[in-house]
């Protein structure tokens, strides 16, 4: 066990570290491989076509919906406002192009990482 004295915003404190040795156990390891996890990425395909999805980046309330179909989006406009913990999120387009499909409405609950907007 090792003893330090810490100040810590003027006020001096005593701490004792010990060493913890690292326990080895059984480990099994499945010889299957496992299925990977689908890449974080933002391309979807849904109705016509493959496209470039806009997501959430958090679970919330929409509040409001500031595109529609066929609208022109440049990357890092505002598309739609996510309400959580009563504060509005601005979610905004990762890529130029055009608004594909509007996949939520105002009041709609939408978790982490759901698609909110497509864009071609």
């Amino acid at each position: 066990m090792k003893i330090y004295n810490v100040k810590v915003n003027g006020k001096k404190y005593r701490v004792e570290l010990e060493s913890i040795e690292e326990v080895k156990s059984a480990v099994t390891v499945d010889a299957a491989p496992k299925a990977e996890a689908a890449p974080t990425t933002n391309a979807v395909v849904t109705g016509e076509g493959a496209g470039q999805a806009v997501v959430s980046p958090i679970q919330g309330v929409v509040v409001n919906v500031k595109v529609k179909v066929g609208d022109k989006v440049k990357k890092g406009d505002v598309v739609v406002v996510v309400e959580a913990m009563k504060l509005e999120n601005d979610v905004v387009s990762t890529v130029d192009g055009i608004v594909s499909e509007v996949l939520v409405a105002k009041g709609a609950n939408v978790a982490s990482k759901a698609p909110l907007i497509m864009v071609k």
